[in-house]
């Protein structure tokens, strides 16, 4: 469980590109065309920080995406630790 967010849980997904080929019509070609779609790997921005308590008196490292520490900012360091079950 290396690329998993402590507070949220959000993990790397699997998402598709569509890949094209031929030349546009603009550059002289006849047009790009849909060919087919390739898997690819959509990881979370995982940031790993110290996080000061003030209820506790102490700072706790957390490994969370970064729309996690928004959260955190929002709503409290203690209130949104205790509610992922992190202290």
């Amino acid at each position: 469980m290396a690329r998993v967010c402590s507070i949220r849980g959000s993990k790397v997904r699997v998402g598709r590109k569509i890949h094209r080929s031929g030349l546009a019509k603009k550059k002289g070609g006849i047009g790009r065309h849909v060919t087919k779609t390739v898997k690819r790997k959509v990881s979370p921005n995982l940031q790993s920080k110290r996080v000061w308590v003030p209820e506790l008196g102490k700072h706790v490292r957390v490994k969370a995406s970064v729309k996690a520490f928004k959260t955190i900012n929002k709503n409290g360091a203690y209130a949104t630790l205790k509610k992922a079950g992190l202290i």
